[in-house]
Order: structure tokens, then sequence, then C-alpha cells
């Protein structure tokens, strides 16, 4: 018997008068995913709230502070980020004094890339509100679900690093 056929699983409807359940799009695996994240990036962006950082100026500054010296076209690699977004990216954590840029002696070019102790403190501050909201949205999962479902993402993007969006 489907969800459709049964009495006690009568759909509920939305404001939209759309049903809450679709067959389709339930059996859709890209359909969870998408709602998830959703989930997870308004929880994510109120988090970096307090430490005025979004999701790629965060990544950006975690990237930065592990890897002293990374330079401008690797970090961009590393966020798959397009060169013009990445300027902007680094313009602005450079204008809050949380990066500097610094001349390749060896690539005139290239700029190597280092967080102030002002950056470090506030990457640190904020990797620990993202981890509390990690917890606070995954806590029901075990932490081998949490990694399956890593490897299961991960696995998602090398099939698909060569397909063009």
């Amino acid at each position: 018997m489907t969800r459709a056929e049964d009495p006690k699983l009568e759909p509920n409807k939305a404001q939209s008068g759309v049903s809450q359940y679709n067959e389709t799009l339930d059996g859709l695996f890209g359909y969870h995913l998408k709602r998830a994240t959703n989930v997870l990036q308004l929880d994510l962006k109120h988090a970096l709230k307090p430490f005025d950082l979004r999701m790629l100026t965060y990544t950006a500054l975690v990237l930065i502070v592990d890897n002293p010296g990374l330079r401008q076209s690797q970090l961009a690699e590393a966020m798959d980020v397009e060169r013009p977004n990445m300027v902007v990216i680094i313009d602005t954590l450079e204008s809050r004094e949380l990066i500097i840029r610094d001349r390749v002696p060896t690539d005139r070019r290239a700029y190597a890339l280092n967080a102030t102790l002002a950056g470090r403190r506030l990457c640190e501050k904020a990797t620990m509100a993202v981890k509390q909201h990690e917890e606070r949205l995954l806590h029901q999962l075990s932490p081998e679900m949490r990694q399956t479902v890593i490897a299961a993402l991960t696995l998602i993007r090398k099939v698909g690093g060569g397909v063009a969006p």
C-alpha cells in the first residue's frame, strides 16, 4: 500500500496546496541532500553572524590559517571559486586585518596569504561556533554515520568532478 492509498498517511497540504509528500521527489537523493543543505546553511549562517563571516570568508580564513603562505591561486582552487570572486573574499579578509598578502619573492605576480593574530583568534572562535552548530544539528547521527555520509559525499564530488555545472 502506498502512502496515497493509506488514509492514516494522508498527505498534508502546504499553503500553496502542494502535497508535502511527493513520491517522485522522496525517492531522489539530490532532493534530500538539497533540503538538508538548506537547513545546514541557514543554521551555519546564524552561527557565523556574530563573527561577521559568511561561509566563503570563513572557509578562506580557515584554509589560510591552516596553510600559512598559501597562494591566492591555490586558495581559489581549494575552494573551487572563480578568480574575481576570490579577489573579493581576500579583499574582505584583508580590510578587516584578518589576513595579510605578501608578494612571493620568486614570483612577483603571486601573493602569499597569512593570517594575522586577530585572524587566527577569530578563526578559532568561529570554528568553535561551527562545531557547536554541527553538533546541534547532527547530534542524532553516530560518529560512524557521520563518517559514512562524509565518505559518500566525498565520492560524489570525486565522481562528479569532471562534470560541468
